[in-house]
This record gives C-alpha cells, structure tokens and sequence, in this order.
C-alpha cells in the first residue's frame, strides 16, 4: 500500500492504496465520482476523463501513486454550480446536448480543458480533438452545436 496526497475538486485528499490501483477505480470506489466511468478500460472512448492539472487524460490509464501532489478535477466540481466552468455546461444544457448523458462528463472537460489551454480554439480543432470521445447515442451535432454556442459566446 502507498499513501497518496492530491488535491480533488479542491480539496486535499489521502488515499492508501495498491500499487497497481487506477486512479479511475480510487475515484469512484473510494470518493464517490461517479461523472468519472469505466467502458474500454484502454483509453479510447474517454468516459474515464479527468482533468488533471488542468489537462484532460484517460484516468484509466492512470495509476493513483502517480498523482502524488498534483490536481485533478472531475465534472462534479468543474461543472457544477458555482464551479469554474459553468458556461460550459449551460452550453451544452442550451444545446440539448445530451441524451443518456453518458458521454457529457468527459466531453465537457474536455471543452474546459481546451478552451482553457487555448482560448483562440476554434470549433475545427475542438471537432478534431473530441474524436477521442465516444458518444454511444449520437448527441455528436448538439454536442458541436453546443461549443459552437460557446465560442461564439467568448468572442463577444
């Protein structure tokens, strides 16, 4: 076991675990982020996203005693009301983005993630960079529809 130290959603975290625990599983096991879940466990379809430090990665390819003394940040925090990012999810509620909402979670952080890094994104890049999402009901054009909304909104 090995005791690790994190800041999740703001606040300072300890979490005794094994070795080889995803940090997909300490999230969900032992702290209740259910925005964050398990499908490919490979890293491909981007259910598991995370924010950490700021940027979007697969918690399922992320061993927990990795994130000793770093951030991360789920939707439950970055999403909610009074998070950071609450233009992001009015954006996507304004859109209909969303069916089995499944997909939402990840898909938003990824925005968060981008626009944050990169406030000049365009929606081309957006496009190109939420490939890595899966979206099992086909939410893909309110999806777009939705940081279309956004980046426009950012410009005025």
């Amino acid at each position: 076991m090995t005791s690790v130290n994190f800041v999740l959603n703001d606040t300072p975290v300890v979490a005794d675990v094994d070795d080889d625990e995803l940090l997909l599983d300490t999230l969900r096991d032992r702290f209740g982020t259910t925005s964050v879940r398990y499908s490919c466990g490979i890293g491909v379809c981007g259910t598991c996203t995370t924010l950490l430090d700021g940027d979007a990665v697969s918690s399922c390819l992320q061993l927990t005693q990795m994130v000793e003394g770093r951030r991360i940040d789920t939707a439950e925090r970055v999403l909610d009301e009074g998070g950071r990012r609450c233009d992001v999810r009015d954006a996507f509620v304004g859109s209909r983005a969303f069916q089995c909402s499944y997909c939402i979670p990840p898909l938003a952080l990824t925005v968060v993630a981008l626009t944050e890094a990169n406030p000049d994104i365009t929606l081309a890049e957006i496009r190109e960079e939420l490939g890595g999402n899966i979206c099992r009901c086909g939410s893909y054009p309110q999806i777009l529809a939705a940081v279309a909304t956004l980046l426009k909104e950012k410009k005025q």
